[in-house]
């Protein structure tokens, strides 16, 4: 944990204009850990609005707060929201490392004179924030949420909606408790937002059990016809087109954990999904054991993450993007089949 409590303490020490944001696309992690800090803000006596950049899936929207959250993909053209920026007094940036991960909010932020507050865990934080809670070793940045929460002395402030804001991103983020993030500190966490009362086999359903049908088939039809395996490199990769994703009336979150069900296939240690989102190629990589998807996503994709977890990007074409990848393949190949021998 950051040393900057005492800073912060005093940055909330009065009612303040808040605006609290996170990444775009938000999953159970950036929309929980936001949900929970302004629902904690609030009751501090804050003005607080949650601002995402863009929507997130509709398995997250059972989250205490989740009415008042302002999609700025749906307001650009209002002022209002960017006004809201300006006079923030505190702006706090939760669950991504760089502002580049909002979109065109991240030069309204940049800009804005309010105190900017990262509090966050992914590898190599742009330094841009006044006062950071940044800690690449924390499972997920609502693990954070939590700390600095008890570290304010505030702890019997959280709700039963809070902690299940809380508990979500916690246990999406540690692939349901079994990613090497699982710390001690994990359980302790979970056990103390039990004593507020949290359903945890609710949250569970909420978030993994509510597919619609025609996901279901989509997800058949990726893994009949759209999973590759490349066995020479221990890797595995799905991608999909435009033209798939608009016949399965694909909606935000339906390719949510593809790339897991590519690296559960055993043997492998590295996989990836490759989205034509129309202007750009989105990519998942997730790894198991040394192998970082992180290094590797940073050196050719543009993006980052974590060690076995990470996104990218790509302009080319959705087969250039692909093709490029496996073209850098031969170079890991040794990496990768050292992680299997390892594993």
């Amino acid at each position: 944990m950051s040393s900057s409590i005492a800073e912060l303490q005093a940055l909330l020490a009065q009612p303040r204009q808040v605006v609290i944001t996170t990444h775009h696309k938000p999953d159970a992690d950036a929309l929980g850990s936001s949900l929970a800090w302004a629902g904690y803000l609030q009751r501090k006596g804050h003005h607080v609005t949650v601002i995402t950049p863009s929507d997130y899936p509709a398995f997250l929207n059972w989250m205490a707060g989740n009415d008042e959250v302002v999609v700025y993909e749906r307001r650009q053209n209002d002022p209002q929201v960017r006004d809201l920026i300006q006079r923030a007094e505190a702006i706090f940036c939760l669950d991504f490392s760089a502002l580049s991960r909002i979109n065109e909010l991240g030069d309204y932020i940049r800009q804005a004179p309010g105190t900017k507050v990262l509090i966050d865990h992914h590898q190599q934080p742009e330094d841009f924030a006044d006062i950071s809670f940044s800690n690449p070793c924390a499972a997920a940045t609502a693990e954070l949420i939590f700390e600095i929460i008890r570290d304010l002395g505030d702890q019997e402030l959280i709700t039963k909606g809070m902690g299940e804001a809380l508990y979500a991103g916690i246990m999406t983020d540690t692939g349901s408790f079994r990613h090497p993030s699982t710390s001690r500190n994990v359980h302790l966490i979970i056990a103390e937002l039990l004593k507020v009362g949290i359903d945890l086999s609710s949250v569970h359903r909420r978030i993994y059990d509510s597919h619609t049908e025609i996901r279901l088939r989509f997800l058949g039809y990726v893994l009949k016809d759209k999973l590759i395996v490349r066995r020479e490199f221990n890797t595995a990769y799905i991608a999909i087109t435009k033209d798939e994703l608009k016949a399965y009336e694909s909606k935000t979150g339906d390719t949510e954990g593809l790339v897991n069900y590519a690296l559960s296939i055993e043997g492998i240690v590295f996989a990836a999904v490759f989205i034509d989102r129309g202007p750009a190629v989105k990519i998942s990589f997730r790894s198991v054991g040394d192998f970082s998807v992180s290094d590797f996503s940073r050196t050719n994709f543009e993006g980052g993450g974590h060690h076995n977890a990470a996104g990218g990007i790509s302009h080319a074409p959705l087969d250039a993007t692909v093709e490029r990848f496996l073209s850098l393949l031969p170079q890991y190949q040794e990496a990768l089949v050292g992680a299997a021998l390892v594993g």
